[in-house]
């Protein structure tokens, strides 16, 4: 099985897959990014589904994205010759397609392919049939694969399987659509080449638009790419990862499906799009954001699905042993019920960076934020399950108490700043009572920190946000304090813990790698308190575990050095793009801090 560093993504903006340096996408969900798959090798073996094309015999092989696209060509080195695979999938119109396009560049080769489709997540086996010399159908209840191809190929085992010789200056393209079974295509799939002119003129017209910090302007174009990606075109949702269930520990059970769109990436999200130049892609995320909260503030969920579905019931899939023996494979994500406090805040935050960045009031988005304030006055005393999602007893986080004093401050903010009309002396009074509670209750006197949980001893990582969502200043020598206590406890091999798993009860065992997003917030702070050495230091050895095509996954395991947890991890990319634009203006950042420090510069844009 491929390590998680070795593969790359594809996607059309609805749906994505994964791509091994060997050839073989081994993970891939139809229609959309949660659908069930119908590659699912990934977590699992090859009869769950899967699709090689490669020579038969290579040396090595290596492999980049055209400069700013999501196409990937992947070049394999012969003893006699050298072959281009080119793998992409066009921006969504009609039906979903994949396309596969082999050269031969030098010399001859053999090439083979095998395609396993398994509808259901790795389950079913579809019946084929052929429906002329170049093209394949394949039926599994309401789904339908179209191959069409020039290549020669021939059913055995359950499986598609072709050979074939190239010589130099041959191509073979595959195309495979995305069809329901019960209707006739009505898109017939077009031409591969013009396909592929079209994606890359998609590409490189979006990715120019990207208004990147100078010395990180190619890992910031990458991170941005992989989070246009990452979007669900027809809704602006924004999905954490294109997986489900690669571990946090390799052999571990900490295995989530990360297919779904959390409001507490609204925030980090917006302002990464605005203050890299993409303003229609942060409409279109606080226009999801609005839409998915919407009705009864006691229904404020932490996560929706990519149109705003409420209800994503959490099961298992046991036919499916796991990536190396990670089990279980989960479907769906059972803290979709939780109580997490800190998201009225990040989606308060959200509405408030938006007006400060330009964007175009939303007529129902005022109305909306004070009904939440009126339900978050009468329960941010109440214990939650804390940003990181814990499957234990419900405690006083105090990053959850932070970011119900952001809620109020930022809508504070907005009737000052933007003339919203609001009971802005009520608020205040909540937010100075917020404020002296946590700093009563979530501050350790003794070693001059602040603490995961009230009364508790334990650090967590998110302590590290207090200066970066203003709640206190970076000169404040709490802040400081603080900032070296994480340093002494949690960070491992120059990287950040979330929490010391073995130590803090989170209701699921054995322990996981370092959070990446966590350690970028490390050097956002050393970037606030002064430390631009360290800041840039951390940074650029942040840079340097992405793999070999500029992607990150959620963590980072030092023992094994892999990357661990679902891949590629939006969270860990906007932090990069946050990170970068933070550290490229760090000396006119500190005095902007200590009001909001997620703020951007004013573009006047408006839309």
């Amino acid at each position: 099985m491929a390590r998680i560093e070795d593969y790359a993504l594809i996607g059309d903006c609805e749906t994505a897959a994964l791509v091994g340096r060997e050839g073989s996408i081994d993970w891939l969900c139809l229609p959309r990014f949660d659908s069930d798959a119908c590659f699912a090798s990934l977590l699992g073996a090859p009869g769950n589904g899967r699709w090689l094309l490669a020579p038969k015999q290579f040396v090595s092989s290596s492999r980049r994205y055209r400069a700013g696209t999501l196409i990937l060509e992947t070049t394999f080195e012969l003893e006699k010759g050298r072959v281009r695979l080119i793998d992409f999938m066009p921006p969504k119109r009609g039906s979903s397609k994949l396309i596969r396009i082999i050269e031969c560049l030098d010399g001859n080769s053999e090439i083979e392919t095998e395609l396993v489709v398994r509808f259901d997540n790795g389950d079913t086996v579809p019946w084929v049939t052929r429906a002329d010399d170049r093209s394949l159908t394949f039926v599994g209840g309401p789904h339908m694969l179209l191959l069409a191809t020039e290549a020669p190929l021939r059913g055995q085992d359950m499986k598609t399987i072709g050979s074939f010789s190239m010589t130099k200056g041959q191509r073979i393209t595959f195309a495979l659509s995305y069809h329901v079974s019960f209707m006739p295509p009505t898109d017939k799939g077009g031409d591969p080449d013009d396909l592929l002119q079209s994606t890359e003129a998609f590409w490189r017209s979006w990715s120019g638009r990207c208004t990147a910090p100078g010395p990180y302007s190619e890992p910031v174009a990458r991170s941005l790419i992989t989070l246009k990606a990452l979007t669900f075109g027809p809704s602006g949702g924004v999905v954490a990862a294109p997986t489900t269930s690669l571990p946090e520990q390799l052999g571990g059970s900490r295995n989530w499906d990360y297919r779904f769109c959390w409001i507490r990436d609204a925030t980090l999200t917006l302002v990464s799009l605005m203050r890299s130049g993409y303003y229609d892609e942060a409409v279109a995320w606080r226009d999801w954001l609005l839409r998915a909260v919407a009705g009864s503030p006691d229904q404020l969920q932490i996560m929706y699905g990519v149109t705003g579905e409420r209800h994503l019931p959490e099961r298992e899939i046991p036919w499916l042993g796991g990536y190396e023996d990670s089990r279980p494979v989960r479907i769906g994500n059972a803290a979709h019920t939780q109580l997490q406090l800190d998201v009225f805040g990040e989606l308060m935050d959200a509405l408030y960076e938006a007006r400060r960045g330009g964007l175009s009031e939303n007529e129902r988005a005022w109305d909306i934020q004070c009904v939440l304030l009126d339900h978050l006055e009468k329960i941010w005393r109440n214990p939650d399950q804390g940003i990181w999602e814990a499957r234990s007893p419900p405690k006083h986080y105090t990053y959850s108490k932070v970011m119900c004093w952001v809620a109020f401050d930022r809508s504070i903010k907005s009737a000052s700043e933007h003339g919203m009309k609001g009971p802005v002396e009520r608020w205040k009074s909540i937010r100075s009572a917020i404020h002296e509670d946590i700093c009563l209750k979530g501050f350790d006197q003794k070693r001059k920190t602040f603490v995961q949980a009230y009364g508790g001893t334990q650090l967590d990582a998110t302590l590290l946000r207090l200066p970066l969502v203003g709640f206190l200043s970076p000169d404040d020598p709490r802040v400081r304090s603080t900032v070296e206590a994480v340093e002494a406890e949690l960070v491992v091999d120059g990287l950040v813990r979330r929490y010391d798993t073995s130590a803090s009860d989170d209701g699921v065992p054995g322990g996981e790698g370092l959070f990446l997003a966590c350690s970028f917030w490390l050097a956002e702070a050393y970037a606030l308190i002064g430390r631009h050495a360290d800041a840039k230091a951390l940074f650029e050895r942040l840079l340097k575990l992405r793999n070999d095509v500029g992607l990150l996954s959620e963590e980072y395991a030092p023992d094994t050095q892999r990357l661990v947890g679902n891949f590629p991890q939006a969270f860990s990319h906007i932090a990069l793009v946050n990170s970068a634009h933070r550290l490229a203006g760090a000396a006119g950042f500190d005095d902007r801090a200590k009001s909001t420090v997620t703020s951007i510069p004013s573009h006047g844009h408006s839309h």
